[in-house]
């Protein structure tokens, strides 16, 4: 059984070894890198291009590897006035026949940390109020066009839209998929790749599921369900204690090139799942309208995350967005900060030496992990989305098979089943053994390199991580 995380205390510096940093995106990744950076004891200035910060209307998963990074940062109790526990996870057929689930409760404590449901704009909030009372400061309506290095390259400045320049010792690019970071970083256009996938986004008010008999089970006992089925699948899990509903619809794309975010076709939306388990068309007939959303992916950075001279760094969905199909997007975001912060806390001056190896112990610690996610959730696009048949047969005969012997200390090769292969991802048979039980501290601690060791190079601990996934 895992341990609590350990609170982060704020380290208190002089100017010696202060670093000035500016967070360009004040999403979920640029917010959580700001609080983990000024317990490092740090200043930051969190620059957002939009004209108020703000989050989308949907719901957002927390797994314990995630749940452990915001206990950390000092957020439990105000995150466990908006979180749900849902008791379990439920791997249903398209047509509604349950194959297999996954109790959480029992993750929960074996991993020492929970696993929480949001609406994505009360974790964001939340994570605004911590950063806020930490220090930062947070500008709107600064959007960020380049980013120059200076000539001694100990700093940057960043350039925004009106021409103004703000100096720093550090720029962190938190700017989501589509980031003007990256392509600054790469000197060229870098556009996401398509995945051949769409999100319908939902949130449902639960007062008329619970005159339906067969929908206020959905809220009177938090579950989070899938139902995996022909080219598509669906999520849905309640949120606010009850109050709301929320659905994931996800489908073949079908938006025009160029596009990201549109409204959709509520009509439309409902006619992909006429035949599928009845208890959905009858929830899609609770909504009015929706929106979609295209799901692209970034595999990684190459050949850096950060720029030579150690001025200049990027983060989460910027570098490895991910499918929503591992629930570990935002996760992984959470996690870049909070390693970026560990890393820079260990500074005792303002020296480029000590900045780049930071930003390489960052890498080191982040690449082949956030890497491995993007692999994973592309399988997960696979195996939710087979058609009916012999694929499709295997699968949930895997499903049943690892439910019925799930462990975390399971030799699944003696019970010939091989590790990994599970379905059902986040259990112990899947990937939940290296990736719900990940521990930023020890990552940092063990990658870090010996006073008395050799000098540390990351290039060579990346390839050696990638030959191993």
């Amino acid at each position: 059984m895992a341990s609590r995380p350990k609170l982060m205390e704020k380290i208190r510096r002089d100017n010696t070894s202060k670093l000035e940093i500016i967070i360009v995106g004040a999403g979920l990744g640029g917010l959580g890198a700001a609080i983990a950076l000024l317990l490092a004891g740090h200043t930051v200035h969190v620059l957002e291009g939009a004209s108020q910060i703000s989050e989308v209307g949907a719901g957002i998963q927390v797994l314990p590897n995630s749940s452990r990074v915001l206990i950390s940062w000092g957020m439990e109790r105000m995150l466990s006035t908006y979180a749900t526990r849902p008791k379990q996870c439920n791997m249903l057929g398209w047509k509604g026949n349950l194959i297999s689930s996954m109790d959480f409760h029992t993750y929960t404590r074996e991993c020492g940390t929970p696993f929480w449901d949001f609406h994505r704009a009360n974790l964001h909030k939340c994570l605004q109020d911590r950063a806020v009372e930490l220090g930062a400061i947070i500008e709107v309506n600064t959007k960020v066009v380049d980013v120059v290095v200076a000539e001694d390259e100990r700093t940057a400045d960043v350039v925004l839209q009106d021409g103004r320049r703000k100096a720093a010792d550090l720029v962190v690019g938190a700017d989501g998929i589509h980031s003007k970071c990256r392509e600054i970083l790469l000197a060229r256009e870098d556009p996401p790749i398509l995945t051949g996938d769409l999100a319908y986004r939902l949130l449902l008010k639960t007062e008329e599921m619970m005159r339906d008999p067969e929908l206020k089970g959905f809220v009177e006992d938090p579950q989070v369900n899938y139902w995996i089925g022909p080219d598509a699948h669906a999520v849905n899990y309640v949120l606010r204690g009850g109050e709301l509903f929320n659905m994931v619809l996800l489908v073949p794309d079908d938006m025009p090139a160029g596009a990201s975010t549109l409204e959709g076709n509520v009509e439309e939306m409902r006619a992909l799942y006429k035949d599928w388990d009845p208890r959905i068309p009858k929830l899609l007939a609770l909504c009015e309208s929706v929106y979609k959303w295209r799901l692209c992916i970034r595999p990684t950075l190459e050949p850096s995350w950060s720029h030579p001279s150690g001025t200049f760094t990027t983060l989460g969905d910027a570098v490895h967005a991910t499918l929503p199909y591992l629930a570990s997007g935002a996760g992984m975001s959470l996690e870049d900060g909070h390693v970026l912060g560990l890393c820079l806390a260990r500074l005792t001056s303002k020296a480029p030496e000590q900045k780049k190896l930071a930003l390489e112990v960052y890498e080191r610690c982040r690449r082949a992990r956030t890497e491995r996610v993007v692999q994973r959730g592309n399988l997960q696009q696979r195996l939710y989305h087979l058609h009916d048949g012999p694929e499709q047969r295997k699968r949930d005969e895997l499903l049943r098979a690892f439910g019925g012997v799930d462990g975390r200390e399971v030799n699944f090769g003696e019970r010939g089943l091989e590790y990994g292969a599970d379905p059902l991802a986040w259990r112990w048979g899947g990937v939940g053994k290296w990736l719900l039980t990940y521990d930023c501290e020890e990552d940092v601690e063990a990658h870090w390199p010996k006073q008395s060791g050799p000098k540390y190079s990351a290039s060579e601990d990346v390839v050696r991580e990638r030959a191993n996934l």
